[in-house]
């Protein structure tokens, strides 16, 4: 049974910071990739970032120069620093893991952040 524990949301005033992390759990099987995702009230989720396992790493592009993600291997933990942040960062985001041998993402409860203007 694979598990996310996801940690690190919380209230911030824009232009602060926060670092988010997740640690995987229960996996038979590396991981391909890891990501987060936020989901803002009536949108739908999106992507914010994600990083496979030999490195290579994707933004969308309204956090580009403003979040890092990074990974360790051999913990199975993944984290998104935020910098700068603004009000419209404001969502609940969710760690996510695609595991190839199963062909599953998996995905964590979530965490609140909140951005105050």
């Amino acid at each position: 049974q694979v598990q996310l524990v996801e940690s690190g949301g919380g209230l911030v005033q824009a232009g602060g910071s926060l670092r988010l992390s997740c640690a995987a759990s229960g996996t038979r099987f590396g991981i391909n990739t890891m990501g987060w995702y936020r989901q803002a009230p009536g949108k739908q989720r999106e992507l914010v970032a994600d990083i496979t396992n030999i490195g290579n790493t994707r933004y969308a592009d309204s956090v580009k120069g403003r979040f890092t993600i990074s990974r360790d291997n051999a913990k199975e933990t993944v984290s998104l620093q935020m910098n700068s942040l603004k009000p419209e960062d404001t969502a609940v985001y969710y760690c996510n893991v695609f595991i190839g041998a199963y062909a599953l993402n998996y995905w964590g409860r979530g965490t609140q952040v909140t951005v105050s203007s």
